[in-house]
C-alpha cells in the first residue's frame, strides 16, 4: 500500500505505521493512532519498553543499527520517531525503498548533532546564542564563564548539558567530547512553541508554553499554557517556530525551544523534530493534541486545529524521587484526582530510578491563578517512589 509522500495516506486497518522508540511518546501515539484504526508497529531496545503490550508488533532492536532499522521498517507503510536518536542511514535505506519517512533522515541528520543545529540557526539568521564548537575539555575555558556546555550527541532529558561556572567546573566535569558551547543567557523564560508542518507546507502551531525547569534535574518540572507573555512576543515566537520549519522545510511535528531573554529578545535554544513534553497538556487542553496532530503529519492529512478548549492548560511531570528505585509507587495521585480538570497520565514504566520520567498530571481551568494553584498543590501532593524487587 505504499504511496508518494504528496499523497494523504488511507486510514484504516491495512496501513501500518512503524514507530521508532517505545516509550511513554510512542505509547500517547498509539493511543491517538486507535481513533484512526491504524496498525502500530513499534521498535525499542528494552524488553521493558511502555509500548510493548499496546501494538500489533513488538520488535526488540537497536534503533541506531541500519541493518535492524532497516528490516523492521521495510514493509511499512509509514515510519515515525518518538525520539531522535535512531540510525540516519537505516531510515534512508526506507525511504530509497518507498517507505514514507517522517521526520525527513535529512532532518533528523541535523537535530541529532547540536553543533550543526547551532550552525544552521546561524547560516539562516536565526536567533540564536553566541557560541562554538569544541573537540575537547581543554577548550572548553577560552569564552570565560559561566558557559553551557552541550555535548553534540547523545544528549536528552537534561542527561549531556551543564553549566560550567569556574576553570575548577571545567577541570572536574567538563565533558571531554565534541561539545558546543554557548554564551549563559540571562532568562526571563523558557519557551515552547510546537509547530506542525504536512507535505503541501501547511502549517499549524500551538499556544506558546512556559516551561519552569528542575534546577537538580535539569528537567521541566511543570508548563503553564498559554505562556504569561504579551500578544506582540506570542506572534513573534510562534512566528519564529514557522520560520525554523520553513527553512529546514520540515515535515512533522517540530518542539522549537526558545528562550526570552531579560531584552524581550526570543532565541532559538533546540529543536526536537517530535512530539514533546512541552505539548503533554493538549492531549485535554487543546481541540486537537500533539499526538494526534503528528499522526496528521505523518500521513499527510490535513492538520487539525490548535485552539485551545479551556482558558488554561497546566502539565506537572512525575519523576522518581531522589533516592527511588524498584517497583514504582505513586504517592499522593488518588487524592489529587478529588479536585476539578485534574488528569493523570502514568507511562507503564516497571521500575523507577531518581528523577526518571514515570508520568504526567495535566489540569485543565478557568484562569491562571487556578491553574498556578493547582500546580502548586500537585508538587506537593505527588511522589513517585520505589518498592524493592
Amino acid at each position: 500500500m505504499q504511496t508518494s509522500p504528496e499523497k494523504s495516506l488511507q486510514l484504516g486497518p491495512a496501513l501500518r505505521i512503524g514507530v521508532l522508540g517505545g516509550g511513554q511518546l510512542g505509547r500517547m501515539m498509539i493511543q491517538s493512532a486507535m481513533d484512526f484504526d491504524v496498525r502500530v508497529e513499534v521498535m525499542d531496545p528494552s524488553a521493558e519498553a511502555p509500548c510493548r503490550h499496546f501494538t500489533h508488533r513488538f520488535v526488540q532492536g537497536d534503533l541506531n543499527d541500519e541493518n535492524a532499522v532497516f528490516e523492521f521498517g521495510q514493509n511499512l507503510d509509514v515510519i515515525t520517531i518518538e525520539i531522535e536518536h535512531v540510525s540516519v542511514p537505516g531510515l534512508r535505506r526506507l525511504e530509497k525503498q518507498g517507505v514514507r519517512v517522517i521526520p525527513k533522515p535529512d532532518h533528523l541528520d541535523l537535530i541529532q548533532d547540536k553543533g550543526t543545529q547551532k550552525a544552521f540557526f546561524e547560516a539562516h539568521h536565526i536567533p540564536t546564542s553566541p557560541f562554538e564548537l569544541i573537540e575537547t575539555s581543554a577548550e572548553a575555558g577560552k569564552r570565560g564563564y559561566p558557559i553551557v556546555q552541550k555535548l553534540r550527541r547523545g544528549g536528552y532529558d537534561g542527561k549531556g548539558v551543564q553549566i560550567l561556572k569556574s576553570e575548577a567546573d571545567r577541570t572536574q566535569r567538563a565533558f571531554d567530547a565534541p561539545c558546543v558551547l554557548e554564551a549563559a543567557v540571562d532568562i526571563n523564560k523558557e519557551l515552547s512553541v510546537i509547530v506542525a508542518r504536512n507535505a503541501a507546507g501547511h502549517s499549524a502551531c500551538f499556544p506558546v508554553v512556559e516551561s519552569v525547569f528542575n534546577p537538580v534535574a535539569n528537567l521541566v518540572d511543570y508548563l503553564i499554557a498559554p505562556a504569561d507573555i504579551s500578544a506582540s512576543i506570542e506572534h513573534q515566537a510562534q512566528a519564529l517556530a514557522v520560520r525554523v520549519a520553513e527553512a529546514m522545510n520540515f515535515e512533522g511535528l517540530l518542539a522549537v525551544e526558545l528562550f526570552l531573554d531579560q531584552s524581550g529578545e526570543l532565541l532559538v535554544n533546540e529543536l526536537a523534530p517530535r512530539t514533546h513534553n512541552s505539548g503533554h497538556h493538549t492531549i485535554e487542553a487543546n481541540r486537537t493534541s500533539q499526538f494526534e496532530q503528528h499522526l496528521r503529519a505523518v500521513l499527510n492529512l490535513e492538520l487539525g486545529s490548535t485552539a485551545a478548549t479551556h482558558p488554561f492548560g497546566a502539565m506537572v511531570n512525575l519523576v522518581g524521587s531522589a533516592s527511588a528505585m524498584g517497583t514504582p509507587v505513586y504517592r499522593g495521585l488518588t487524592e489529587s484526582m478529588a479536585a476539578p480538570g485534574i488528569h493523570p497520565h502514568l507511562y507503564g514504566k516497571s521500575q523507577v530510578k531518581p528523577f526518571r520520567k514515570m508520568g504526567h498530571v495535566t489540569i485543565t481551568a478557568d484562569s491562571r491563578a487556578e491553574a498556578i494553584d493547582q500546580v502548586m498543590l500537585l508538587r506537593e501532593q505527588l511522589a513517585v517512589d520505589g518498592l524493592s524487587d
